[in-house]
């Protein structure tokens, strides 16, 4: 499992730019109550899920990367193949992200 927290665009652009893998990246903010309560949540399913990356981008820190992809709201959850968005979840939603992760984990599998 790959699980890491992105603090610089650079870092942002090695690990979508390189990546061929499903790829999920998890929009957070420090002060988002709803971010708290689904974290560890993530954590479970990312340990669950280990063919998949997991990328943590505090909105406050990367603005830049967060203007890209027209982060409006936090939690927000995008699903990233070959650097490009095939899906999203917007909020903290447990169902809807556990359904998106085994769907585009099981593409990952299978590719």
């Amino acid at each position: 499992m790959s699980n890491l927290f992105i603090n610089s665009h650079s870092n942002w652009s090695v690990e979508i730019d390189n990546c061929s893998v499903r790829v999920v990246v998890d929009f957070t903010a420090s002060w988002c109550g709803p971010c708290r309560f689904i974290a560890p949540i993530l954590a479970e399913i990312a340990k669950r899920t280990p063919h998949v990356i997991f990328l943590k981008v505090d909105v406050d820190e990367l603005k830049s990367v967060a203007q890209e992809y027209a982060v409006e709201a936090m939690p927000t959850f995008l699903f990233i193949k070959e650097g490009k968005v095939v899906d999203k979840v917007v909020g903290a939603r447990k169902e809807e992200l556990q359904e998106k992760i085994t769907k585009h984990g099981t593409l990952a599998v299978a590719a």
